[in-house]
């Protein structure tokens, strides 16, 4: 299933080109899918593609860029309209307050340097911009700290694909356990942060 899931990436990147890449980092965070798309993945193929001719690097990492940033300044103005009302539903697969309290415990920890890190993190970068709404944060403050994080991802991760790509002989025979480490260690800080307020969870109430 994860070859085939690989694949799947592959096919897409080549399929929808520029279009398709920007779509599902916009989704990330503007549409709060981030913890079920591949973006980090998706990023590390699209840089490995480009060092084979299929995109131009200095356009995908535009595209990467733009579109990132986007997305967050949707969820942002998200959070900042609608205020935690948007997880009202509690059998919501997405809004749910499970999904919140964990992205409010990495913000508490962490303050706005969360948005250095943020787009990392699968799960944090769903919604962290649409908490830093919620929480009012000032729109300054958030842009700044959220574009040198989404800079430092959109470069990083597809240009460390790009020169793999064209450093490495046959990558290709190791791009599963490269996708499969790059999504393990992605969801550590996420798993972490899960385990450590458990106790607390299932402690006794008084």
């Amino acid at each position: 299933m994860s070859f085939n899931i690989t694949a799947l990436i592959v096919a897409i990147v080549k399929t929808f080109g520029y279009a398709g890449i920007g779509t599902i980092i916009f989704a990330e965070s503007g549409l709060m899918l981030g913890f079920i798309l591949p973006g980090d993945s998706l990023l590390f193929i699209a840089g490995l593609l480009a060092s084979r001719g299929f995109f131009n690097i200095a356009t995908l990492v535009l595209v990467v860029f733009v579109t990132a940033t986007a997305g967050d300044n949707i969820g942002y103005a998200i959070g900042r309209r609608l205020g935690r009302k948007v997880f009202g539903r509690k059998d919501s697969f997405i809004f749910n307050s499970d999904n919140l309290q964990r992205t409010e415990e990495f913000f508490e920890r962490h303050g706005k340097f969360t948005f250095l890190v943020q787009r990392f993190l699968p799960v944090i970068r769903a919604f962290a911009p649409l908490l830093a709404g919620v929480g009012k944060m000032r729109y300054r403050t958030f842009a700044a700290y959220d574009f040198a994080g989404t800079l430092f991802w959109s470069v990083g991760i597809t240009v460390l694909g790009f020169y793999l790509g064209a450093a490495v002989p046959n990558i290709d025979t190791y791009l599963l356990p490269i996708i499969l480490l790059i999504i393990i260690v992605s969801l550590i800080p996420t798993f972490i942060t899960y385990k450590k307020r458990k106790p607390a969870d299932g402690g006794v109430k008084s």
